[in-house]
């Protein structure tokens, strides 16, 4: 059995643990802010309800990543899908207790108040943002950068200039 590398990129698995903690705690502030501060910015309702959907969907994908480091892009987005879309046909079922709990700013921000087809598909594009983010930070985490020490060694075997 060989150990091969992923068939493409979007197998690849993503960047430092740390580096996708940034990114969620990042995502979930700009949620929040939009979802506070959106509608008072001028922003249209439209952009604000469905905007910050998104950015729960791209929240999960990173949950999911941050859980399950070494799953490959694909299973975490898919794992993210199938907790977004459970957690929206959740909206369909109602006991008081549990009404109740959505009518606080928590049960809002985890569970949301009512069902929405739409939703879905916000979560799926908030997903594939979490995607684009990853891999972006992924890239940037393997890009080669020089230690100090490694600096100082590069520059001491360059020659100097001619003054010429």
């Amino acid at each position: 059995m060989t150990n091969s590398a992923p068939a493409d990129e979007s197998d690849a698995t993503g960047p430092p643990v740390v580096a996708r903690i940034l990114l969620c705690v990042s995502v979930i502030i700009c949620g929040l802010a939009l979802r506070r501060c959106g509608l008072g910015l001028g922003l249209p309702a439209f952009f604000v309800k469905y905007g910050g959907s998104m950015l729960w969907g791209a929240m999960v994908f990173f949950l999911v990543a941050i859980a399950a480091p070494r799953l490959t892009r694909r299973n975490v987005a898919s794992i993210a899908a199938v907790v977004a879309v459970c957690v929206e046909l959740f909206r369909l079922v109602h006991t008081p207790w549990l009404d109740g709990f959505r009518l606080t700013l928590a049960g809002a921000l985890l569970l949301g108040r009512i069902f929405s087809a739409w939703d879905i598909l916000a979560y799926g594009v908030g997903i594939g943002l979490g995607i684009g983010l990853d891999r972006l930070a992924a890239s940037i985490s393997e890009t080669p950068r020089l230690t100090p020490r490694a600096e100082t060694a590069r520059n001491d075997a360059t020659p100097p200039r001619s003054g010429a």
